[in-house]
């Protein structure tokens, strides 16, 4: 039986703690729960999962549903869409079975992207590479998680450009019964021998597709994602890296008695990490936000120390609690910790989001 390769290429950067992350868990693990209760499926498909940060890495090698185990998502820093396209196209080259004179390879694969944020690299080499070797031999279907994704770049690598409108528990369901829907959809083309790409329809509501022709704010640029701001920090006590992440608001503000919008982060929540998060951070980026931009800090999610954002003199961030001298878990500095940085706040090292 030819193979139909299923591919999700999943965007796992800091803004995607929390709510995001854990959906996208629980979903996936639905798809196959589904997947594996479907015949056409179960006689053709085959899955695989590529999550990608700073770094891309394959959490699960190409595989049978049946013997398909979801895994546990990691966070990683930074959103390196030119490494994740990179890892895609090394897994596609040294596991798609190719069509000769001899048997008949696999069907077209099924890229599934999701991400939420716009890349923190230079992706026109790696979008180059994909129109020249595998724009015609895969489909890929991109999906913005929200609002703030750069759709303009994702319409470099696909016409099938959707919009998530990730708003609630139930969205959530209904995405991924539309993804579900998709790959069964397919699944069932490839044994009529039609095309094996054959997408569910969209209620518009929950997922619409994107219409690049028409004028739109699609491009966001950059190369760090200021949608949202994250602080990566370890905790006091147990060592353990957490994360801070806040999103992007307007407030108002009168300068010389005229009315302005500013730019500010409101705290969306702190979240513990494993150390695979080092393993997938770009450790090659420094930018900066001002605490006065900051609304909100959290407790700490480690240790329930009451303060989560100290910044160390080596620029580190760790949690504070009610000890006479703390000590940094990033360098080992002991000291006595204040409350401020005077006037116009002070500068805190943040990470790509």
């Amino acid at each position: 039986m030819r193979r139909l390769p299923i591919y999700f290429l999943i965007d796992i950067s800091e803004s995607m703690v929390g709510e995001p992350i854990q959906q996208v868990e629980e979903g996936l693990a639905t798809i196959i729960q589904a997947l594996k209760s479907d015949p056409h499926a179960l006689e053709t498909v085959w899955v695989s999962i590529i999550v990608f940060a700073g770094q891309a890495k394959t959490l699960v090698p190409l595989q049978e549903i049946v013997s398909f185990y979801p895994p546990k998502f990691p966070i990683g820093s930074g959103t390196s869409l030119s490494k994740g396209l990179g890892h895609l196209m090394y897994e596609l080259r040294s596991n798609i079975v190719k069509t000769t004179y001899e048997q008949k390879g696999d069907w077209k694969p099924i890229v599934f992207l999701f991400t939420d944020g716009v890349p923190t690299d230079d992706t026109s080499a790696a979008i180059a590479e994909w129109k020249q070797n595998w724009a015609r031999t895969a489909n890929m279907v991109a999906i913005s998680f929200g609002d703030e994704t750069d759709m303009r770049l994702l319409g470099e690598l696909s016409n099938d450009v959707m919009h998530f409108k990730n708003t609630s528990p139930q969205s959530y369901k209904a995405f991924f019964k539309w993804v579900t829907d998709s790959i069964k959809t397919s699944s069932i083309s490839v044994e009529n021998n039609s095309t094996g790409f054959e997408l569910a329809k969209t209620d518009d509501e929950t997922i619409s597709k994107i219409d690049l022709s028409k004028p739109g704010d699609y491009d966001r640029g950059g190369y760090v994602d200021d949608n949202f701001v994250v602080f990566a920090a370890q905790c006091q006590n147990t060592k353990r890296p957490y994360l801070m992440k806040y999103g992007k608001v307007s407030q108002p503000s009168n300068f010389g008695g005229m009315n302005f919008e500013t730019r500010a982060y409101r705290l969306m929540g702190a979240y513990p990490v494993d150390n695979s998060y080092y393993e997938l951070a770009d450790k090659s980026y420094e930018n900066n936000v001002s605490s006065d931009e900051l609304i909100g800090a959290p407790t700490c999610p480690c240790c329930g120390n009451q303060y989560g954002l100290a910044v160390c003199s080596c620029r580190k961030i760790h949690c504070i609690g009610d000890e006479e001298v703390s000590t940094c878990p990033w360098c080992g500095s002991q000291g006595k910790y204040t409350s401020g940085g005077g006037n116009g706040g002070f500068n805190i090292g943040r990470a790509q989001g």
